[in-house]
């Protein structure tokens, strides 16, 4: 039995995941899969797509930063206002929105990223309550508290738009996910964990510390403005009360739950959290306290999240199956 490298093992999930778009995809288009469940496919996907930009400056760099919903409201009304306004076709203004939100995330890195620990945390919770309280003042642009209304979607047929839309984010989901696992493996990635491991040896090692965490933090702004961009397409409607600190508290759940620095636990948290929301709707007013509960209850007993839940099956496994560890060493070695 010939065992796989990481490079291998990710092109095979690449592979499979593809596939299995392609699969949901056409039965959506069919009809077996409902408008309803496709909308809370999509809708996750664009959580994922936030969550990991979340994940690569507090997962990855080790930053933590609470106010990601003020980058992707700059990516959503950005991306809206360059739809409806000025005309521009959907791939450019996702594109655009993301860059004009990595600028802001630039600006705002430059004096903060010096700071550490909880007071990165307090400047950027600030952030994202600026934005929001500065979308409800500009009324001509955004709406006002009333909101954005009939912001374009993907398509203007009504019957493919489920269809679309699904394909539209997830393309934009699968691109996500490759351009991060990229990242990490890259030069520029190892110096990204290595900060997170330990600033003050990586400076030592010769790391342009300050650099990198610019880096990361504004591509981490720039993958939240496509997010936003892509939520404003897919609702339609744009209110500065979507982006509220809840809302950042909610990438941050996913982050968390799926293990800081995991791309496949975001993922595989994405999805589940975004479709319990929705089946547990009756507790939305408890989202306050459920929220707390699952990330007190995960740091105490699984600081890892779900990929260690997953970590702690497989040493299970070789324990409780250990002669198929010995039947892959002695194929290694054949």
């Amino acid at each position: 039995m010939i065992s796989m490298t990481d490079n291998e093992k990710f092109f095979l999930q690449a592979v499979l995941a593809i596939l299995g778009f392609i699969i949901i995809a056409f039965l959506i288009y069919l009809g077996i899969i409902d408008e309803y469940t496709a909308q809370i496919l999509t809708s996750a996907a664009i959580n994922v797509i936030i969550a990991l930009s979340l994940n690569l400056i507090s997962g990855f760099t080790g930053q933590l930063a609470l106010g990601h919903a003020g980058f992707m409201a700059i990516g959503a009304y950005s991306t809206a206002v360059l739809v409806m306004q000025l005309q521009v076709p959907i791939i450019v203004a996702i594109l655009v929105g993301g860059i004009i939100t990595a600028i802001f995330g630039f600006i705002i890195g430059f004096p903060t990223l010096r700071l550490k620990g909880d007071y990165l945390a307090i400047v950027t919770l600030g952030f994202g309550e600026i934005i929001r309280v500065l979308m409800i003042n500009a009324d001509k642009i955004t709406g006002g508290a009333a909101g954005l209304k009939g912001i374009p979607s993907f398509t203007k047929n009504y019957a493919l738009n489920p269809t679309l839309s699904f394909i539209w984010v997830f393309l934009f989901l699968i691109g996500t996910i490759i351009m991060v696992n990229n990242l990490i493996k890259s030069s520029h990635g190892r110096g990204i964990i290595s900060i997170r491991e330990d600033e003050i040896a990586a400076n030592t090692m010769g790391i342009n510390v300050f650099y990198v965490k610019m880096f990361s933090f504004t591509l981490s702004a720039f993958i939240a403005g496509i997010g936003g961009g892509l939520y404003a397409l897919f609702f339609g409607y744009l209110n500065p009360t979507m982006f509220n600190f809840i809302k950042s508290c909610d990438f941050l759940v996913i982050v968390v739950l799926g293990g800081m620095g995991s791309i496949t636990g975001t993922v595989l948290t994405g999805f589940i959290l975004t479709y319990l929301q929705e089946f547990l709707r009756f507790f939305q007013d408890y989202r306050l306290v459920i929220y707390p509960l699952f990330l007190i209850i995960i740091m105490l007993y699984k600081p890892n999240g779900l990929i260690g839940l997953i970590e702690d099956f497989q040493k299970w496994r070789r324990k409780r199956f250990p002669h198929q560890k010995r039947v892959l060493k002695a194929g290694e070695q054949r």
